[in-house]
């Protein structure tokens, strides 16, 4: 190889390291879900005194990282501005599903839940179906199966 080959792949080389090297200290996002407009919002979360629940959208995106995952949330005004924003652990490695198929007797998959826990609070999330739509679980019932504590 000449001198100015070896010089281009050394610099493509440092890119690619770099680039991965990124990739591993802030993730990727897996999937972006919507609060749905009929779900509470998420406990870490108090609006402002000037707002209402219809008056605020929330996001989540889900980040699988070396060491776990994690859910970050915003909390939207209806200009667009984000007036918070959560980071939050997903407890395990996987989505837990709590409901078999009475067909079946598998589990298939909805709905699907998660155990955030953010500055201290811990909530549920449940995913209905696939859709990019999240809600957040007020069902005791499945609070008591997770083996969640309700704050």
């Amino acid at each position: 190889m000449t001198d100015r080959k070896t010089k281009l792949w050394k610099r493509i080389t440092r890119v690619l390291v770099l680039l991965l090297a990124c990739q591993l200290v802030f993730g990727c996002a897996e999937s972006n879900f919507d609060l749905a407009k009929e779900s509470r919002l998420p406990k870490w979360f108090n609006l402002p005194p000037n707002l209402t629940r219809s008056d605020v959208t929330v996001t989540m995106d889900y980040y699988i990282l070396p060491w776990g995952r994690k859910a970050v949330f915003k909390l939207w005004d209806k200009k667009g501005n984000t007036i918070s924003q959560v980071t939050g652990k997903q407890k395990g490695r996987y989505p837990i599903l709590i409901q078999k198929s009475k067909k079946t007797g598998m589990y298939d998959g909805d709905p699907s839940y998660e155990i955030i826990t953010a500055d201290g609070i811990t909530d549920i999330v449940e995913h209905r179906k696939m859709e990019p739509i999240f809600y957040v679980c007020d069902d005791p019932d499945v609070w008591v199966e997770l083996g969640v504590k309700r704050d």
